[in-house]
């Protein structure tokens, strides 16, 4: 099977205030006090009519300012958010790297939570006990292996997310960023364990601010702009037109 992403009119919308609450109980009970209605949400429309299609072997890079739809556009590939309308076939398999904490338990040992990732990821129990000891030497955390998340220091919690979702590569890659986080030691560790997973996906897309690194990895660019496509062009003359609006 090809590997490939085809997008034909997207268009992504998600109500704005459900963005702002931290549970589905609070936000109830903020409709209940205000008196609103789902009818009286105010959508925001994410991704306005998306045309686009990324064929094997291509290394895109996506460029746009904090809200012009850099990640909306990662999660929507991901199948993380349901399009509102038009047509997403993405075919191969995906491994994203948009949110490391995702599916992380803090009462929880590390060890468990490398298996609770990995169902998230898709994994079976018995593919994370076989990759437990690679992850484990990888994070390089020691005896809070077995201790729950929660005691961990935040670079902690980015080296084992990190482990976990690096243990395996994807026929596409989505990336939000490459991980910065970490001691020096750690930070060139990752940088080579991302190199690795880029060569061999299949197709590989990163949205950053890094325009040396989009310069680096990417040979085709992608600038968004409230939520549309406004260029799709090699990645010097996708990151010079970024350069440009940046400056108006």
């Amino acid at each position: 099977m090809t590997n490939i992403i085809r997008l034909q009119n997207v268009n992504l919308h998600y109500a704005s205030v459900a963005f702002r609450e931290r549970s589905l109980k609070s936000l109830l009970a903020g409709w209940l006090a205000s008196g609103k209605t789902r009818r009286d949400i105010v959508d925001i429309h994410a991704l306005k009519d998306l045309n686009v299609e990324i064929k094997e072997g291509e290394r895109v890079g996506v460029l746009g300012h904090n809200g012009a739809g850099k990640s909306s556009f990662l999660k929507m590939v991901a199948g993380l958010y349901p399009i509102s309308s038009g047509k997403r076939d993405v075919r191969g398999t995906v491994r994203s790297m948009l949110d490391l904490s995702l599916g992380f338990e803090p009462d929880a040992t590390g060890r468990e939570n490398i298996l609770y990732r990995g169902l998230l990821l898709g994994f079976s129990p018995k593919a994370m006990r076989s990759m437990e000891s690679e992850i484990v030497e990888f994070a390089d955390i020691g005896e809070f292996i077995d201790y729950p998340l929660k005691t961990y220091s935040a670079g902690m919690q980015v080296r084992l997310a990190f482990a976990i979702s690096t243990a395996v590569s994807g026929d596409i890659l989505l990336l939000d960023e490459v991980v910065g986080a970490g001691d020096a030691r750690f930070i060139a560790k990752a940088q080579t364990r991302i190199l690795e997973l880029v060569e061999k996906s299949e197709i590989m897309i990163l949205a950053s601010h890094d325009l040396s690194n989009l310069a680096k990895l990417c040979h085709r660019g992608l600038v968004f702009s409230g939520g549309k496509l406004i260029l799709d062009a090699p990645i010097h003359e996708a990151i010079e037109h970024y350069r440009r609006i940046s400056a108006q």
